[in-house]
Protein backbone atom coordinates (compact mmCIF):
# COMPACT_ATOMS: atom_id res chain seq x y z
CA UNK A 1 0.00 0.00 0.00
CA UNK A 2 0.97 3.18 -0.98
CA UNK A 3 1.83 6.24 1.66
CA UNK A 4 -0.63 7.96 0.45
CA UNK A 5 -3.46 5.34 0.41
CA UNK A 6 -2.04 4.67 4.18
CA UNK A 7 -2.64 8.24 5.38
CA UNK A 8 -6.70 8.68 3.55
CA UNK A 9 -7.59 5.10 5.31
CA UNK A 10 -6.54 6.61 8.70
CA UNK A 11 -8.54 9.94 7.79
CA UNK A 12 -11.66 7.92 6.68
CA UNK A 13 -11.49 5.81 10.19
CA UNK A 14 -11.37 9.13 12.38
CA UNK A 15 -7.86 9.18 13.00
CA UNK A 16 -5.28 12.45 13.00
CA UNK A 17 -2.76 12.31 11.27
CA UNK A 18 0.36 12.50 12.45
CA UNK A 19 2.61 15.47 11.68
CA UNK A 20 5.11 14.56 9.11
CA UNK A 21 8.43 14.77 11.03
CA UNK A 22 9.88 16.69 8.13
CA UNK A 23 6.76 19.48 8.70
CA UNK A 24 8.68 22.59 10.52
CA UNK A 25 7.86 23.52 14.11
CA UNK A 26 5.32 26.36 14.47
CA UNK A 27 6.62 26.61 17.89
CA UNK A 28 7.71 30.60 17.96
CA UNK A 29 11.34 30.86 18.01
CA UNK A 30 13.61 32.28 21.26
CA UNK A 31 14.17 35.63 19.90
CA UNK A 32 10.57 36.73 19.27
CA UNK A 33 9.46 39.16 22.10
CA UNK A 34 5.41 40.44 22.99
CA UNK A 35 4.39 43.48 21.82
CA UNK A 36 5.03 46.73 24.33
CA UNK A 37 2.46 49.05 23.10
CA UNK A 38 0.74 51.11 26.04
CA UNK A 39 -2.77 50.61 26.70
CA UNK A 40 -5.80 52.97 25.19
CA UNK A 41 -6.30 54.23 28.36
CA UNK A 42 -2.77 54.59 29.22
CA UNK A 43 -2.03 56.61 26.06
CA UNK A 44 -4.67 59.15 27.25
CA UNK A 45 -3.32 59.63 30.65
CA UNK A 46 -0.07 60.59 28.73
CA UNK A 47 -1.53 62.46 26.51
CA UNK A 48 -3.44 64.41 29.08
CA UNK A 49 -0.43 65.06 31.00
CA UNK A 50 1.54 66.70 28.46
CA UNK A 51 -1.50 68.78 27.87
CA UNK A 52 -1.79 69.87 31.60
CA UNK A 53 2.33 70.32 31.58
CA UNK A 54 2.03 73.02 28.03
CA UNK A 55 -0.86 74.37 29.63
CA UNK A 56 1.00 75.39 33.35
CA UNK A 57 3.85 76.67 31.11
CA UNK A 58 2.04 78.90 28.97
CA UNK A 59 0.50 80.43 32.42
CA UNK A 60 3.65 80.87 33.75
CA UNK A 61 5.03 82.54 30.45
CA UNK A 62 1.95 85.06 30.60
CA UNK A 63 3.06 85.96 34.21
CA UNK A 64 6.32 86.57 33.22
CA UNK A 65 5.14 88.71 30.13
CA UNK A 66 2.65 91.00 32.55
CA UNK A 67 5.22 91.36 35.03
CA UNK A 68 7.36 92.43 31.88
CA UNK A 69 4.64 95.00 30.44
CA UNK A 70 4.63 96.38 33.97
CA UNK A 71 8.35 96.70 34.50
CA UNK A 72 8.71 98.88 31.37
CA UNK A 73 5.55 100.78 32.21
CA UNK A 74 7.28 102.04 35.62
CA UNK A 75 10.78 102.23 33.74
CA UNK A 76 8.86 105.03 31.39
CA UNK A 77 7.15 106.55 33.79
CA UNK A 78 10.92 107.03 35.74
CA UNK A 79 12.03 108.23 32.37
CA UNK A 80 9.25 110.46 32.01
CA UNK A 81 9.87 111.99 35.57
CA UNK A 82 13.74 112.27 35.24
CA UNK A 83 13.25 114.01 31.50
CA UNK A 84 10.64 116.70 33.33
CA UNK A 85 13.47 117.11 36.33
CA UNK A 86 16.04 117.70 33.63
CA UNK A 87 14.07 119.94 31.63
CA UNK A 88 13.84 122.49 34.80
CA UNK A 89 17.09 121.93 35.85
CA UNK A 90 18.13 122.91 32.49
CA UNK A 91 15.60 125.65 32.90
CA UNK A 92 17.14 126.76 36.36
CA UNK A 93 20.73 126.79 34.49
CA UNK A 94 19.29 129.05 31.94
CA UNK A 95 17.69 130.83 34.62
CA UNK A 96 20.99 131.76 36.59
CA UNK A 97 23.20 132.49 33.19
CA UNK A 98 20.96 135.25 32.84
CA UNK A 99 20.67 136.55 35.96
CA UNK A 100 24.76 135.83 36.20
CA UNK A 101 25.21 138.17 33.48
CA UNK A 102 22.92 140.74 34.67
CA UNK A 103 24.86 140.83 37.93
CA UNK A 104 28.48 141.26 35.84
CA UNK A 105 26.81 143.84 33.78
CA UNK A 106 25.66 145.92 36.97
CA UNK A 107 29.09 145.43 38.21
CA UNK A 108 30.52 146.07 35.04
CA UNK A 109 28.61 149.34 34.91
CA UNK A 110 29.71 150.23 38.94
CA UNK A 111 33.30 150.05 37.54
CA UNK A 112 32.60 153.07 35.03
CA UNK A 113 30.93 154.82 37.68
CA UNK A 114 32.24 157.23 41.30
CA UNK A 115 32.77 154.96 44.14
CA UNK A 116 29.84 157.24 45.46
CA UNK A 117 27.64 155.76 43.09
CA UNK A 118 28.08 151.85 44.15
CA UNK A 119 26.23 150.45 46.44
CA UNK A 120 27.03 147.19 48.11
CA UNK A 121 24.52 144.38 47.19
CA UNK A 122 22.69 142.63 49.60
CA UNK A 123 23.09 139.39 50.82
CA UNK A 124 20.66 136.55 51.99
CA UNK A 125 20.27 133.47 53.61
CA UNK A 126 21.26 130.62 51.54
CA UNK A 127 18.31 128.55 52.81
CA UNK A 128 15.62 130.72 51.34
CA UNK A 129 16.02 130.13 47.58
CA UNK A 130 13.97 132.28 44.82
CA UNK A 131 10.27 130.27 43.93
CA UNK A 132 10.83 132.01 40.85
CA UNK A 133 12.87 133.99 39.07
CA UNK A 134 13.70 137.49 40.36
CA UNK A 135 11.64 136.75 43.42
CA UNK A 136 13.75 138.30 46.27
CA UNK A 137 15.02 141.16 43.98
CA UNK A 138 11.05 142.24 43.30
CA UNK A 139 10.22 142.34 47.07
CA UNK A 140 13.08 144.38 48.06
CA UNK A 141 12.93 146.77 45.21
CA UNK A 142 9.03 146.89 46.25
CA UNK A 143 10.33 147.28 49.84
CA UNK A 144 12.55 150.49 48.70
CA UNK A 145 9.45 151.96 46.45
CA UNK A 146 6.74 151.70 49.58
CA UNK A 147 9.98 153.46 51.58
CA UNK A 148 10.69 156.28 49.36
CA UNK A 149 7.06 157.24 49.26
CA UNK A 150 6.40 156.87 52.79
CA UNK A 151 9.49 159.41 52.91
CA UNK A 152 8.47 161.89 50.58
CA UNK A 153 5.00 161.43 52.98
CA UNK A 154 6.68 162.27 55.87
CA UNK A 155 8.89 165.16 54.39
CA UNK A 156 12.06 162.77 54.69
CA UNK A 157 13.27 164.64 51.24
CA UNK A 158 17.39 162.98 51.49
CA UNK A 159 16.17 159.57 51.93
CA UNK A 160 13.59 159.69 49.46
CA UNK A 161 15.80 160.99 46.97
CA UNK A 162 18.57 157.95 47.60
CA UNK A 163 15.96 155.40 47.75
CA UNK A 164 14.84 156.88 44.00
CA UNK A 165 18.16 156.95 42.92
CA UNK A 166 18.42 152.92 43.73
CA UNK A 167 15.59 152.62 42.26
CA UNK A 168 15.75 154.18 38.23
CA UNK A 169 18.88 152.00 38.73
CA UNK A 170 17.69 149.08 39.36
CA UNK A 171 14.78 147.76 37.07
CA UNK A 172 12.79 144.90 38.88
CA UNK A 173 12.75 141.51 36.76
CA UNK A 174 8.58 141.73 36.87
CA UNK A 175 7.74 138.41 37.38
CA UNK A 176 6.08 138.93 41.00
CA UNK A 177 3.91 141.35 39.85
CA UNK A 178 2.60 139.33 36.67
CA UNK A 179 2.07 136.30 39.18
CA UNK A 180 0.61 138.45 41.81
CA UNK A 181 -1.43 140.18 39.02
CA UNK A 182 -2.91 136.14 37.29
CA UNK A 183 -3.66 135.54 41.09
CA UNK A 184 -6.33 138.30 41.05
CA UNK A 185 -7.40 137.55 37.42
CA UNK A 186 -8.43 134.12 38.87
CA UNK A 187 -9.94 135.12 42.16
CA UNK A 188 -11.85 138.03 40.02
CA UNK A 189 -13.28 135.45 38.09
CA UNK A 190 -14.92 133.17 40.62
CA UNK A 191 -16.42 135.63 42.56
CA UNK A 192 -13.49 136.47 44.97
CA UNK A 193 -14.37 133.18 46.94
CA UNK A 194 -12.42 130.03 47.46
CA UNK A 195 -14.27 127.82 45.45
CA UNK A 196 -13.68 124.18 43.91
CA UNK A 197 -11.77 125.71 41.20
CA UNK A 198 -10.03 128.07 43.10
CA UNK A 199 -8.73 125.15 45.22
CA UNK A 200 -7.75 123.34 42.04
CA UNK A 201 -5.43 126.05 40.66
CA UNK A 202 -3.88 127.64 43.70
CA UNK A 203 -3.00 123.66 44.72
CA UNK A 204 -1.49 123.25 41.12
CA UNK A 205 0.69 126.61 42.10
CA UNK A 206 1.76 124.90 45.33
CA UNK A 207 -0.35 127.59 47.44
CA UNK A 208 -1.65 127.83 50.60
CA UNK A 209 -5.74 128.50 51.03
CA UNK A 210 -6.07 127.44 54.55
CA UNK A 211 -4.56 128.11 58.00
CA UNK A 212 -5.43 125.10 60.01
CA UNK A 213 -8.78 124.75 59.21
CA UNK A 214 -9.83 127.74 58.50
CA UNK A 215 -10.33 128.73 54.77
CA UNK A 216 -8.36 132.13 53.87
CA UNK A 217 -9.55 134.90 51.95
CA UNK A 218 -8.59 135.80 48.81
CA UNK A 219 -6.76 138.79 50.31
CA UNK A 220 -5.36 137.06 52.86
CA UNK A 221 -3.75 134.42 50.05
CA UNK A 222 -2.29 137.36 48.10
CA UNK A 223 -0.78 139.28 51.34
CA UNK A 224 0.91 135.68 52.48
CA UNK A 225 2.21 134.66 49.04
CA UNK A 226 3.33 138.07 47.03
Amino acid sequence: MKFEEFLQDKTSQGGEPSSSPYEPSSSPSWGDEPSSSPEPEEEIEIQKAVVESLAADKVKIEEEASLARERSAVLEREKATLAARIAALEGEVASLKAELARSADRLARNEETPSSSKVALLERNVDLDDRFEGETRDHVLEVLREARDTAEKEGRNRRAQILEAVLLENAPVGELAARRAALEKLFAANGNIVNGEVMRQLTKLTIQYRDGETYLLPSEILKRIY
